[in-house]
C-alpha cells in the first residue's frame, strides 16, 4: 500500500511538470507557474486619539475698531465712512464684527443674505450662524471642523483635512527616515492625521441580559435538591464532563440520570444564580485586569471576557461573545462599572495591547463617563508600564488557567445557552463557594447562610434559594 501510495505521488509530480511546461510552450514564459511566497506585510497599529471639540472655534477679538478708525483718519487724512446701502440684504442691527467691535453700519453682507458678512473697519470676514449642538466635531489640535470619511456597522469616521495641523504635522517629524521612503511609497500604512469615531450604539441596548431559560424548569425535576447539589459539584467544581458526571452518579450514588438532563438542570440553575452574581453589592478595592480567552460552541470559536478584582479575588464579568470587538469589550467593562454606586475618579483597568479596549473607553468617554485604561504590552518588560502593572496581567491570565483546568475537560460546549450557563455557574463558584489561596483558604465572597452549609452539594442549594429570594425581592 505505501509503495502504491508513493508511486502515485511521482506521477502526479510528473503531471504537474508537463502542465507546466504546455502552458510555457502554448501561451509563453509569462503565464509559467510562480511559486508562492511568504509576504510578511506591514500593518498600522489601531490608534486612538482623544475627543474632539463639540462646537465651532469662536473668534477672539484681536482689533479695536475705533483705534484702526482714528489710524485710518491719520494715514488718509478723511474718516471712514459707514456702508453706504442701496440695495441688498442688510445686516442685524445688534450684529458686531468679532475681531474689531465695529457695529452692523461698517459691515457687508458678503455673499447675498446666506450668513457670510465682511467688516469695511478691519477688512475680515466671518459668519453669523449658531454654533453646533453636538453635531459638527472639530479637531482638538487645529480647531478644523472634521470630515465625515466613513460609515461602519456601529460607528462613523471623521478626519482632519488640515495638511497643516499640529497633529499631522508632529507625526511627521516623528518619523525616523526608514519611515519616511516607506511613507512615500506606501503612505496608508501610517495614520498621519487625527481621527475621530462617533459611536452609533446606545449603551442601554448593551445592557446585561441573562442566559435563555431553559424549558425544564426546577420545579419540574424528579431529583432531590441533595442529587442537584451533587450533580453541580461534580460537574462545575471539579470540571467533570456531563458524560462522566452521570457515570459518577450511577457508580457512586447508584442514581440513574442521562447527561442530557444533567445539562437541562445546569441550564435552569444559570438563569437564576445569574442576577444574585451581577447584583450583590461587592467590597471592591482598586485593582482591576481584563483578559478575554477562547472557548469553543459547537466546533467554532467564542471568546470569554473576564474582568477581576484581583486584590479581592472577584470575578466582575464573564461575558461570552462570538466576536472579539469593541462592542464586546464595552459590553464586558460596563459589567464592571455597574458594580459601583459612583464610579471613581482614579479607576484604572489594566489589560493588554488589545486596542478595543481604548476604543471602549471612548465609547463611554462620548457619554461623560470617564476612567482610564493601561495596557501592558508583549510578554517583557519592555517600558516602566509594563513593570508595574506586569503583575496584575498574570493576575488574570491564572483566572483564565483557571477557567480553563474546568473547562477543557468538556471538550467545548454544544450550545451557545450551555457556554452561556457554563460560564455563569462556573463564576458562581469561583466567587462563592471557592477557597482561595491568596485569601488564606477563604472564599472571595463571604456569605453567612453559605457558611452554614455542612457540604458542598448544600452549599449549592443554599446558593440557589439566596438566588430565589433575590430575585423576588427585586421584582
Amino acid at each position: 500500500m505505501q509503495n502504491l501510495i508513493t508511486r502515485l505521488l511521482v506521477i502526479i509530480q510528473y503531471q504537474k511538470q508537463l502542465i507546466s511546461f504546455l502552458c510555457v510552450l502554448v501561451f509563453g514564459k509569462e503565464y509559467k507557474p510562480k511559486t508562492e511566497k511568504c509576504v510578511d506585510k506591514k500593518y498600522t497599529r489601531l490608534q486612538v486619539d482623544p475627543l474632539p471639540v463639540f462646537e465651532a472655534p469662536r473668534i477672539k477679538k484681536i482689533y479695536d475698531f475705533n483705534i484702526l478708525l482714528a489710524e485710518h483718519e491719520k494715514q488718509n487724512g478723511k474718516t471712514l465712512k459707514p456702508v453706504s446701502r442701496r440695495k441688498g440684504v442688510v445686516p442685524p442691527a445688534d450684529l458686531v464684527c468679532p475681531y474689531c467691535g465695529a457695529p452692523y453700519t461698517y459691515i457687508y453682507s458678503n455673499n447675498g443674505g446666506k450668513g457670510q458678512f465682511w467688516c469695511k473697519v478691519c477688512d475680515s470676514k466671518f459668519n453669523n450662524t449658531p454654533p453646533s449642538k453636538d453635531t459638527d466635531p472639530y479637531c482638538p489640535f487645529c480647531m478644523t471642523k472634521l470630515s465625515l470619511i466613513k460609515k461602519r456597522k456601529d460607528f462613523d469616521v471623521y478626519r482632519c483635512g488640515n495638511r497643516e495641523c499640529s497633529y499631522r504635522k508632529k507625526k511627521l517629524r516623528s518619523m525616523s527616515a526608514e519611515q519616511m521612503d516607506l511613507y512615500k511609497k506606501s503612505s496608508h500604512l501610517f495614520k498621519l492625521r487625527y481621527i475621530y469615531r462617533k459611536f452609533n450604539i446606545d449603551l442601554e441596548s448593551l445592557s446585561k441580559k441573562s442566559p435563555v431559560k431553559s424549558k425544564v424548569g426546577l420545579d419540574k425535576i424528579q431529583s432531590s435538591p441533595h442529587v442537584l447539589g451533587l450533580v453541580l459539584t461534580y460537574h462545575i467544581n471539579y470540571g467533570i464532563p456531563l458524560r462522566k458526571t452521570a457515570a459518577l452518579m450511577y457508580d457512586v450514588h447508584n442514581v440513574k440520570i442521562s447527561h442530557q438532563t444533567i445539562a437541562n438542570y445546569c441550564n435552569s440553575v444559570a438563569p437564576i444564580v445569574e442576577p444574585f452574581i451581577d447584583g450583590f453589592k461587592y467590597e471592591l478595592s482598586d485593582r482591576f485586569c481584563g483578559d478575554e480567552t477562547y472557548i469553543k460552541v459547537k466546533g467554532r470559536w467564542h471568546y470569554i471576557f473576564f474582568f477581576f478584582d484581583a486584590v479581592k479575588k472577584i470575578i466582575l464579568s464573564y461575558r461570552v461573545r462570538v466576536f472579539r470587538d469593541w462592542v464586546s469589550a464595552t459590553i464586558a467593562i460596563d459589567d464592571v462599572l455597574s458594580k459601583f454606586d459612583k464610579i471613581p475618579e482614579s479607576l484604572n483597568l489594566i489589560t493588554d495591547g488589545n486596542p478595543i479596549y481604548l476604543l471602549a473607553r471612548q465609547f463611554f468617554a462620548q457619554r461623560g463617563v470617564f476612567f482610564n485604561i493601561t495596557q501592558v504590552v508583549g510578554l517583557t518588560n519592555e517600558d516602566e508600564v509594563s513593570k508595574e502593572f506586569r503583575p496584575l496581567k498574570q493576575i488574570i491570565e491564572r483566572l483564565n488557567r483557571t477557567f480553563k483546568g474546568n473547562y477543557k475537560p468538556t471538550t467545548g460546549y454544544g450550545a451557545l445557552e450551555s457556554s452561556i450557563s457554563g460560564v455563569a455557574l462556573f463564576v458562581a463558584y469561583f466567587n462563592f463557594l471557592r477557597p482561595h489561596s491568596k485569601l488564606e483558604g477563604s472564599v472571595p465572597v463571604l456569605v453567612p447562610e453559605l457558611n452554614e452549609a455542612p457540604n458542598m452539594p448544600a452549599k449549592w442549594i443554599t446558593l440557589i434559594k439566596l438566588s430565589e429570594n433575590f430575585i423576588k425581592s427585586s421584582v
